[in-house]
Protein backbone atom coordinates (compact mmCIF):
# COMPACT_ATOMS: atom_id res chain seq x y z
CA UNK A 1 0.00 0.00 0.00
CA UNK A 2 1.35 3.54 -0.97
CA UNK A 3 2.27 5.62 2.06
CA UNK A 4 1.02 8.82 1.71
CA UNK A 5 3.09 12.02 2.51
CA UNK A 6 0.84 13.27 5.72
CA UNK A 7 2.40 9.74 7.34
CA UNK A 8 5.88 10.71 6.02
CA UNK A 9 5.85 14.05 7.90
CA UNK A 10 6.38 12.41 11.19
CA UNK A 11 10.18 11.53 9.43
CA UNK A 12 10.14 15.23 9.24
CA UNK A 13 9.47 15.65 13.05
CA UNK A 14 12.54 12.92 13.79
CA UNK A 15 15.03 14.94 11.65
CA UNK A 16 14.00 18.38 13.66
CA UNK A 17 14.52 16.49 17.10
CA UNK A 18 18.01 15.16 15.83
CA UNK A 19 18.63 18.81 14.30
CA UNK A 20 17.58 20.53 17.78
CA UNK A 21 20.07 18.02 19.39
CA UNK A 22 22.96 18.45 17.27
CA UNK A 23 22.76 22.08 17.70
CA UNK A 24 23.24 21.96 21.70
CA UNK A 25 26.12 19.64 21.41
CA UNK A 26 28.05 21.42 18.75
CA UNK A 27 27.28 24.64 20.23
CA UNK A 28 28.82 23.19 23.60
CA UNK A 29 31.88 21.65 21.80
CA UNK A 30 32.46 25.09 19.87
CA UNK A 31 32.19 26.87 23.73
CA UNK A 32 34.43 24.40 24.99
CA UNK A 33 37.42 24.84 22.90
CA UNK A 34 36.90 28.10 20.63
CA UNK A 35 37.19 26.04 17.74
CA UNK A 36 36.17 27.70 14.50
CA UNK A 37 36.24 24.27 12.94
CA UNK A 38 33.69 23.24 15.67
CA UNK A 39 31.71 26.46 14.81
CA UNK A 40 31.50 25.92 11.52
CA UNK A 41 29.64 22.31 12.14
CA UNK A 42 27.62 23.91 14.72
CA UNK A 43 26.61 26.49 11.96
CA UNK A 44 25.75 23.89 9.90
CA UNK A 45 23.26 22.13 12.02
CA UNK A 46 21.68 25.36 12.32
CA UNK A 47 21.04 24.80 8.60
CA UNK A 48 19.65 20.96 9.45
CA UNK A 49 17.32 22.88 11.71
CA UNK A 50 16.40 25.22 9.34
CA UNK A 51 15.66 22.39 6.20
CA UNK A 52 13.95 19.94 8.90
CA UNK A 53 11.03 22.32 9.42
CA UNK A 54 10.94 23.24 5.68
CA UNK A 55 10.99 19.56 5.00
CA UNK A 56 7.85 18.65 7.76
CA UNK A 57 6.00 21.40 6.17
CA UNK A 58 6.37 20.67 2.62
CA UNK A 59 5.14 16.81 2.99
CA UNK A 60 2.46 18.51 5.07
CA UNK A 61 1.47 20.48 2.10
CA UNK A 62 2.25 17.53 -0.51
CA UNK A 63 -0.45 15.50 1.58
CA UNK A 64 -2.86 17.52 0.17
CA UNK A 65 -5.85 16.10 -2.14
CA UNK A 66 -5.99 17.88 -5.44
CA UNK A 67 -8.52 20.81 -5.47
CA UNK A 68 -9.64 23.25 -8.07
CA UNK A 69 -6.51 25.25 -7.84
CA UNK A 70 -4.51 22.66 -8.05
CA UNK A 71 -6.18 19.85 -10.36
CA UNK A 72 -2.96 17.39 -9.97
CA UNK A 73 -2.04 17.33 -6.24
CA UNK A 74 0.56 19.46 -4.46
CA UNK A 75 3.27 16.99 -4.76
CA UNK A 76 5.75 19.04 -6.77
CA UNK A 77 6.17 21.28 -3.01
CA UNK A 78 8.91 19.20 -2.31
CA UNK A 79 10.92 20.23 -5.33
CA UNK A 80 11.00 23.98 -3.55
CA UNK A 81 11.56 22.65 -0.58
CA UNK A 82 14.43 20.59 -1.76
CA UNK A 83 15.63 23.94 -3.77
CA UNK A 84 15.44 26.47 -0.31
CA UNK A 85 17.42 23.50 1.35
CA UNK A 86 20.07 23.78 -0.80
CA UNK A 87 20.34 27.87 -0.90
CA UNK A 88 20.61 27.37 3.23
CA UNK A 89 23.49 25.37 2.70
CA UNK A 90 24.89 28.07 0.65
CA UNK A 91 24.26 30.17 3.01
CA UNK A 92 25.60 28.55 5.95
CA UNK A 93 28.92 27.78 3.64
CA UNK A 94 29.44 31.71 2.81
CA UNK A 95 29.20 32.04 6.50
CA UNK A 96 32.05 29.57 7.59
CA UNK A 97 34.25 30.90 4.92
CA UNK A 98 34.19 34.24 6.45
CA UNK A 99 34.46 33.29 9.86
CA UNK A 100 37.41 30.75 8.66
CA UNK A 101 39.19 33.47 6.43
CA UNK A 102 39.07 35.78 9.58
CA UNK A 103 40.35 33.03 12.01
CA UNK A 104 43.21 32.00 9.29
CA UNK A 105 44.39 36.03 9.78
CA UNK A 106 44.24 36.07 13.32
CA UNK A 107 44.57 32.33 14.79
CA UNK A 108 43.52 31.84 18.58
CA UNK A 109 44.50 28.84 20.66
CA UNK A 110 42.67 25.94 21.15
CA UNK A 111 41.11 24.78 24.25
CA UNK A 112 39.34 21.45 25.93
CA UNK A 113 39.68 19.66 22.40
CA UNK A 114 39.03 16.20 23.93
CA UNK A 115 36.13 17.03 25.51
CA UNK A 116 34.87 19.35 22.95
CA UNK A 117 35.82 16.47 20.11
CA UNK A 118 34.40 13.70 22.03
CA UNK A 119 30.96 15.62 21.85
CA UNK A 120 31.06 16.00 18.33
CA UNK A 121 31.66 12.67 17.59
CA UNK A 122 28.38 11.79 19.43
CA UNK A 123 26.47 14.38 17.70
CA UNK A 124 27.72 13.00 14.59
CA UNK A 125 26.38 9.57 15.48
CA UNK A 126 23.06 11.37 16.11
CA UNK A 127 23.02 12.46 12.59
CA UNK A 128 24.36 9.21 11.01
CA UNK A 129 21.83 6.84 12.38
CA UNK A 130 18.24 9.80 11.05
CA UNK A 131 20.15 10.44 8.09
CA UNK A 132 20.55 6.79 7.25
CA UNK A 133 16.93 6.34 7.98
CA UNK A 134 15.25 9.73 6.40
CA UNK A 135 17.34 8.59 3.31
CA UNK A 136 16.24 4.58 2.89
CA UNK A 137 12.75 6.27 3.80
CA UNK A 138 12.88 8.95 0.90
CA UNK A 139 14.16 5.93 -1.75
CA UNK A 140 11.28 3.31 -0.58
CA UNK A 141 8.70 6.59 -0.89
CA UNK A 142 10.30 7.92 -3.25
CA UNK A 143 10.30 11.92 -1.18
CA UNK A 144 12.55 14.31 -2.48
CA UNK A 145 12.41 16.17 0.51
CA UNK A 146 13.09 13.55 2.79
CA UNK A 147 16.08 11.77 0.49
CA UNK A 148 17.46 15.40 0.54
CA UNK A 149 17.14 15.98 4.03
CA UNK A 150 19.08 12.78 4.84
CA UNK A 151 21.61 13.55 2.53
CA UNK A 152 21.76 16.63 3.65
CA UNK A 153 22.27 14.95 7.48
CA UNK A 154 24.65 12.32 6.54
CA UNK A 155 26.60 15.05 4.49
CA UNK A 156 26.50 16.64 8.15
CA UNK A 157 28.39 13.36 9.47
CA UNK A 158 31.26 13.34 7.04
CA UNK A 159 31.52 17.27 7.84
CA UNK A 160 32.10 16.67 11.68
CA UNK A 161 34.83 13.69 10.84
CA UNK A 162 36.82 16.42 8.57
CA UNK A 163 36.37 18.68 11.67
CA UNK A 164 37.54 16.41 14.17
CA UNK A 165 40.17 15.02 12.06
CA UNK A 166 41.90 18.78 11.62
CA UNK A 167 41.41 19.79 15.11
CA UNK A 168 42.45 16.66 16.40
CA UNK A 169 45.87 17.37 14.21
CA UNK A 170 45.74 20.58 15.75
CA UNK A 171 45.87 19.40 18.93
CA UNK A 172 48.51 17.07 18.03
CA UNK A 173 50.85 19.43 16.15
CA UNK A 174 50.09 22.98 17.60
CA UNK A 175 49.46 24.47 14.33
CA UNK A 176 46.76 26.68 14.61
CA UNK A 177 45.64 27.57 10.77
CA UNK A 178 45.02 23.98 10.12
CA UNK A 179 41.59 24.79 12.41
CA UNK A 180 40.89 27.48 10.18
CA UNK A 181 42.08 25.43 7.18
CA UNK A 182 39.34 22.62 7.68
CA UNK A 183 36.74 25.09 8.15
CA UNK A 184 37.33 26.29 4.37
CA UNK A 185 36.88 22.34 3.32
CA UNK A 186 33.83 22.10 5.01
CA UNK A 187 32.48 25.40 3.96
CA UNK A 188 33.68 23.86 0.15
CA UNK A 189 32.52 20.40 0.41
CA UNK A 190 28.78 22.20 1.96
CA UNK A 191 28.60 24.54 -1.22
CA UNK A 192 29.20 21.16 -3.52
CA UNK A 193 26.30 19.19 -1.73
CA UNK A 194 24.15 22.63 -2.70
CA UNK A 195 24.54 22.71 -5.99
CA UNK A 196 23.87 19.50 -6.97
CA UNK A 197 20.51 19.18 -4.39
CA UNK A 198 19.44 22.48 -6.33
CA UNK A 199 20.19 20.83 -9.44
CA UNK A 200 18.24 17.93 -9.02
CA UNK A 201 15.43 19.69 -7.74
CA UNK A 202 15.00 21.89 -10.35
CA UNK A 203 15.34 18.84 -12.79
CA UNK A 204 11.85 18.13 -11.47
CA UNK A 205 10.13 21.43 -11.97
CA UNK A 206 11.18 21.24 -15.10
CA UNK A 207 8.39 18.03 -15.66
CA UNK A 208 11.28 15.38 -16.65
CA UNK A 209 10.69 11.85 -17.76
CA UNK A 210 9.75 9.03 -15.26
CA UNK A 211 13.14 6.65 -14.87
CA UNK A 212 14.06 4.75 -17.49
CA UNK A 213 13.51 1.28 -15.18
CA UNK A 214 9.74 2.53 -14.63
CA UNK A 215 9.13 3.50 -18.29
CA UNK A 216 10.27 -0.18 -19.25
CA UNK A 217 7.73 -1.22 -16.60
CA UNK A 218 5.33 0.43 -18.64
CA UNK A 219 6.09 -0.58 -22.26
CA UNK A 220 6.50 -4.08 -20.49
CA UNK A 221 2.39 -4.11 -19.50
CA UNK A 222 1.81 -2.54 -22.92
CA UNK A 223 3.60 -5.15 -24.49
CA UNK A 224 0.81 -7.69 -23.14
CA UNK A 225 -2.23 -5.70 -24.66
CA UNK A 226 -0.17 -5.12 -28.17
CA UNK A 227 -0.75 -7.29 -31.23
CA UNK A 228 -3.75 -7.87 -33.55
CA UNK A 229 -6.27 -4.78 -33.67
CA UNK A 230 -4.73 -2.78 -30.33
CA UNK A 231 -1.79 -0.63 -30.40
CA UNK A 232 0.21 2.04 -28.66
CA UNK A 233 1.71 4.95 -29.48
CA UNK A 234 2.71 9.02 -28.51
CA UNK A 235 4.04 7.82 -25.03
CA UNK A 236 4.92 10.79 -22.64
CA UNK A 237 5.59 10.74 -19.27
CA UNK A 238 6.51 13.75 -16.33
CA UNK A 239 7.30 12.91 -12.73
CA UNK A 240 5.96 15.86 -9.89
CA UNK A 241 7.21 14.64 -6.53
CA UNK A 242 6.07 11.16 -5.61
CA UNK A 243 3.43 10.85 -8.59
CA UNK A 244 4.28 10.03 -12.23
CA UNK A 245 1.88 10.82 -15.18
CA UNK A 246 2.12 8.92 -18.32
CA UNK A 247 0.03 9.99 -21.00
CA UNK A 248 -0.58 7.89 -24.38
CA UNK A 249 -2.57 7.05 -27.08
CA UNK A 250 -4.00 3.68 -27.69
CA UNK A 251 -5.21 2.41 -31.34
CA UNK A 252 -8.05 0.07 -31.64
CA UNK A 253 -10.10 -0.66 -34.56
CA UNK A 254 -12.58 2.40 -35.45
CA UNK A 255 -16.02 -0.09 -35.95
CA UNK A 256 -15.66 -1.34 -32.18
CA UNK A 257 -18.35 0.10 -30.00
CA UNK A 258 -17.40 2.84 -27.42
CA UNK A 259 -17.83 0.44 -24.04
CA UNK A 260 -15.04 -2.08 -25.85
CA UNK A 261 -12.67 0.51 -26.00
CA UNK A 262 -13.01 1.96 -22.99
CA UNK A 263 -13.46 -1.31 -21.05
CA UNK A 264 -9.81 -2.42 -22.57
CA UNK A 265 -8.53 1.16 -21.58
CA UNK A 266 -9.56 0.87 -17.89
CA UNK A 267 -8.03 -3.16 -18.19
CA UNK A 268 -4.21 -1.10 -18.94
CA UNK A 269 -5.14 1.45 -16.81
CA UNK A 270 -5.22 -0.61 -14.02
CA UNK A 271 -2.29 -2.71 -15.27
CA UNK A 272 -0.14 0.33 -15.24
CA UNK A 273 -1.02 1.30 -11.93
CA UNK A 274 -0.30 -1.79 -10.84
CA UNK A 275 3.30 -1.69 -12.38
CA UNK A 276 4.30 1.58 -11.37
CA UNK A 277 3.29 3.20 -7.77
CA UNK A 278 1.82 6.57 -7.76
CA UNK A 279 1.06 6.22 -11.42
CA UNK A 280 -1.70 8.48 -12.69
CA UNK A 281 -2.24 7.27 -16.85
CA UNK A 282 -4.18 9.21 -19.03
CA UNK A 283 -5.08 7.32 -22.56
CA UNK A 284 -6.26 8.52 -25.44
CA UNK A 285 -8.38 6.36 -27.74
CA UNK A 286 -8.40 6.43 -31.25
CA UNK A 287 -9.49 4.81 -33.98
CA UNK A 288 -6.35 2.40 -36.18
CA UNK A 289 -8.35 3.83 -39.67
CA UNK A 290 -7.66 7.53 -39.10
CA UNK A 291 -3.96 8.33 -40.73
CA UNK A 292 -4.61 11.35 -38.27
CA UNK A 293 -4.50 8.88 -35.00
CA UNK A 294 -0.52 8.21 -36.07
CA UNK A 295 0.41 11.94 -34.96
CA UNK A 296 2.80 12.27 -32.67
CA UNK A 297 4.14 15.33 -30.63
CA UNK A 298 7.84 15.64 -31.61
CA UNK A 299 10.05 14.96 -28.95
CA UNK A 300 13.96 15.19 -29.52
Amino acid sequence: MQTSAHDLSRWGLLSIAAAIATITLKTGAWALTGSVGLLSDAAESVVNLIAAVVTFMALRVAARPPDRRHNFGHSKVEYLSAVLEGLLIAAAATVILISAVERLRNPQPLQNLGVGLLISVVAAGVNGVVGTLLLRVGRTHRSLALEADGKHLLTDVWTTAGVVVGVGLVALTGWLPLDALVAIGVAINILVVGFLLVRRSLSGLMDVAMPDAELAAVQQVLDGFRGGEVSFHDLRSRVSGRQRFLQLHMLVPGDWPVQRGHDLGEAVEQQLRLAVDGLVPIIHLEPAEDPRSYESWRLR
